[in-house]
């Protein structure tokens, strides 16, 4: 197991970065990999939206943690371990098949609860498993089965941008996902209010992400420090 040093920041600076994001814009504090101390940290602040890239490391947070928090699973998701959130959690940003869209649906129907979730679009300039292209996303929205599924809720987009100090690269990235967000708010949910989530920008790049219309931000290394692993 890895152990690491970092600084750790305080209340008053985890405010302070927080007051300064626009209020109309929501902050994941990514806490993937965190002690929980460092997530309480967070919370005695008044923050209570966190988010996590492992079902695991999520579920077992879920556990020991203040049932207030609202848990986003940001990182992807296999359909065989929905079972294990489905219950609690609040918005899954990484769907990026129908095969997972409908694993979602099964186990909300069980939990007897609707799941909000965004569809995670590849943008960035790099090789990735994980993502969905223009084509792929309107399949899927087109698909005659997706309004069969009615425990899930399509609430907006999802992508990450290139890792890259060329910012010209990563607003472009942004804006292309903006008008894909666009393109399949007009042509698939019209008048519907569900569908206004756009969830882009991190700790590097968050403040282009929201020049570019991010409502959700994912934001670890401001909020919680850097991590210097030994």
């Amino acid at each position: 197991m890895r152990k690491y040093s970092g600084v750790k920041f305080s209340e008053n600076h985890i405010k302070s970065f927080l007051a300064s994001v626009p209020k109309e814009v929501k902050v994941v504090a990514v806490s993937k990999t965190k002690p929980v101390e460092d997530i309480l940290t967070v919370y005695d602040t008044g923050h209570k939206i966190f988010g996590e890239n492992r079902v695991q490391e999520l579920t077992g947070k879920f556990e020991i943690l203040p049932r207030d928090i609202e848990w986003h699973l940001i990182g992807h998701l296999q359909s065989n371990k929905v079972k294990h959130i489905a219950h609690f959690v609040h918005l899954i940003h990484s769907v990026d098949s129908m095969k997972l869209l409908v694993a979602i649906n099964h186990e909300a129907v069980k939990a007897k609860r609707i799941i909000d979730v965004l569809f995670q679009v590849y943008i960035a300039r790099e090789e990735t498993k994980f993502g969905l292209d223009k084509q792929e996303l309107v399949e899927i929205l087109s698909s005659p089965e997706i309004h069969t599924l009615e425990n899930v809720r399509i609430r907006g987009l999802m992508g990450i941008a290139t890792f890259t100090e060329d910012m010209s690269q990563i607003r472009s990235e942004f804006g292309t996902l903006k008008k894909l967000f666009d393109f399949c708010k007009q042509n698939f949910f019209g008048n519907s209010d569900t569908f206004s989530e756009l969830s882009m920008g991190m700790s590097g790049d968050y403040k282009i992400a929201i020049e570019e219309g991010a409502t959700i931000i994912r934001v670890g290394s401001l909020l919680f420090g850097e991590r210097n692993y030994l």
